[in-house]
């Protein structure tokens, strides 16, 4: 959700725009009598112009300061523009009906807009976070005169899973929701299980065969309402009247609203991405130029999705979302702290730490909302990575980039000795100088590990071992040469995420804390793992069922052959730590000086595909 941050410069901001534009200040009457405050810029009155209209319930005169798109130069683009406040806030506070649908005021204002003189009749919206979800709100009531829409950061389904993420309240998040005015909390803590109420917000909320105009969505890899944003762009294109003319625009962003990173600035949290600066903004006018003002700049040949891959720091393109082919990559936690392709085959190895209640892992970075809190990616190697209360599992130094794209799934197997507990995950990139930078996180409360219903709930029981699946928000990211992967294992990410009091009692309620003993295995029998979607033309990970190339002897003490030498292009040998040896590439491979155990031997083809096989030296 957007505020503005600069109140300081409200009194300077009168004297400037008395200088460069000063609002025509109006109220539009509502079908129910009711009147909304406008903010109406226009450029002359002559000559009517289409007009983009934004609804805020961030205060519209904050945009007095600076147009969106324009800045002061209105008179450059060609656009009128039209700024209100939602019913119930700020100018229109007197408007307010409680549950009144906000949509039927954007039709009505839309409407109202079309008539007036300096008006051509054609209207697009724009905005960020709820100023994206009310265009949505407007869109389905399907004023004659709306044309287009771009909404950023925004969707308007409101899901189970957005507020309770692995069953877990997104403490931060609804407490910058309270605070911003719209009183969420009581409504969600009242209902923290999948219910029939759920059931209908979810299904009220998804719409798109209403959607009949052209959405340019723009979203950020860092953004918190991410998987819901791309679920609806997905349903657009299947559902929507005019499903060819949307499109996507996913940059490496954050969601904004408070300090340096906003959707377009070059600076992410740590990171700099210059060659995304200002996408948005440059694409949103050549929407707007080609749907309102009939300008045939080729928007009509640009490709349905466009996304940024952090990492290699590229855009890149795509007819649809579901286009786009990966393969999986499954990495295994095993003993002394690796990531490794090659799954634990010992018993009785797994990993311990305690969390305290009382004393969280602390929330650094990653898709938050509050304005107390970093937003973006940050280096977790001091403030969550030097704590005790957790555990790391880092790969080898990478020699080939990996490129992933889509939804990381966490697979653990866990143990505790309380009756509730949650398990919580940080991504992270590990750069050459050791820093540990976030990509996302994910949690999983326990007493939900076979569903969010009252009936699916269950307490654990001290000892017993439980398998838990941890599904990480949607990404673009590419781990370069000299990188790392890492995953920290924690039990708590706060403020971000509720703390569990560890007691097994209702949630959200005073109670003793108990602080737990939380265990993760990485055994035969219990193989943690981490699976990455990875682009399908990362060949180098394309994990084959294959019997073309089969090692024998397979174990082996001295010596081993792979039939089918003569398709082979090279072979590499690397051990579980992902050292890689060298030796003679020939049909007979001797390894008599290497030690005793388990290694990975990498087979690329003739056509360049790689297929990956285990063998034991005894």
């Amino acid at each position: 959700m957007y505020k503005s941050i600069v109140l300081i410069f409200i009194c300077i901001s009168n004297i400037l725009i008395a200088q460069i534009y000063t609002p025509i200040i109006d109220s539009i009457v509502m079908r129910d009598g009711k009147k909304i405050a406008a903010d109406i810029y226009i450029i002359d009155s002559i000559n009517p112009r289409p007009t983009i209209l934004i609804q805020t319930p961030y205060n519209r005169i904050y945009y007095r300061l600076n147009l969106p798109l324009v800045g002061q130069n209105i008179e450059d683009y060609g656009y009128n523009f039209v700024i209100t406040d939602w019913r119930g806030f700020y100018g229109s506070s007197s408007a307010n009906v409680l549950g009144y649908n906000r949509g039927l005021d954007g039709y009505d204002i839309v409407e109202w807009i079309a008539q007036q003189s300096w008006s051509n009749g054609k209207i697009g919206t724009y905005g960020p976070s709820a100023l994206g979800k009310i265009q949505f709100e407007t869109a389905k009531e399907q004023p004659p005169h709306l044309v287009c829409c771009v909404p950023l950061v925004s969707n308007p389904q409101m899901t189970y899973l957005e507020y309770f993420p692995g069953g877990v309240y997104r403490t931060e998040y609804v407490e910058q929701l309270d605070n911003l005015g719209f009183g969420f909390s009581t409504w969600l803590l009242s209902n923290p299980f999948y219910n029939l109420q759920w059931q209908f917000v979810e299904n009220s909320t998804f719409y798109p065969s209403s959607i009949n105009v052209p959405f340019l969505m723009i979203g950020g890899w860092y953004d918190h309402t991410i998987d819901q944003m791309l679920s609806f762009f997905n349903a657009l294109l299947q559902q929507s009247p005019v499903a060819s003319q949307h499109k996507l625009l996913m940059g490496p962003w954050v969601h904004g609203g408070h300090g340096i990173s906003q959707v377009g600035s070059s600076q992410q949290g740590e990171l700099f991405f210059y060659n995304a600066s200002n996408w948005n903004d440059s694409l949103s006018l050549r929407f707007f130029d080609f749907y309102l003002k009939n300008i045939n700049n080729g928007w009509n040949n640009e490709p349905v999705v466009q996304y940024y891959q952090i990492g290699d720091n590229q855009w890149q393109q795509a007819t649809s979302l579901s286009a786009i082919n990966v393969d999986t990559l499954q990495m295994f936690l095993n003993s002394d702290n690796y990531l490794t392709t090659i799954p634990p085959d010992v018993q009785n190895q797994n990993g311990y730490f305690i969390y305290n209640p009382a004393d969280p892992s602390p929330t650094y970075g990653g898709t938050t909302l509050r304005q107390d809190l970093l937003q973006g990616p940050y280096d977790q190697s001091q403030v969550v990575e030097s704590r005790s209360d957790l555990l790391i599992f880092t790969s080898s130094t990478l020699n080939e980039p990996i490129r992933v794209f889509g939804k990381v799934k966490i697979t653990l197997f866990v143990s505790s000795d309380c009756k509730d507990t949650d398990f919580a995950i940080r991504f992270c990139d590990v750069y050459p100088d050791n820093r540990s930078i976030l990509i996302n996180d994910g949690i999983k409360r326990m007493r939900f590990r076979n569903g969010y219903q009252t009936s699916d709930t269950a307490s654990m029981v001290n000892g017993v071992v439980y398998k838990i699946d941890i599904d990480l928000p949607h990404t673009a990211y590419t781990f370069l040469p000299g990188h790392k992967i890492r995953i920290d294992i924690s039990s708590s990410n706060y403020p971000k995420y509720d703390n569990n009091l560890n007691n097994g009692k209702q949630m959200y309620t005073a109670g003793d804390t108990i602080i737990a003993t939380n265990v993760v295995y990485f055994e035969a029998d219990h193989k943690s793992s981490i699976s990455l979607p990875i682009l399908h033309s990362n060949n180098i990970y394309d994990f084959s069922n294959s019997e073309r190339f089969i090692l024998y002897p397979n174990p082996t003490n001295s010596s081993f052959t792979i039939s089918n030498f003569n398709q082979i292009k090279f072979i590499e040998i690397y051990d579980i730590m992902g050292k890689k040896y060298e030796f003679n590439q020939q049909e007979n491979i001797n390894i008599h000086n290497l030690n005793n155990g388990l290694y990975l031997i990498k087979i690329t083809d003739l056509n360049d595909g790689i297929i990956l096989k285990k063998l034991i030296k005894n």
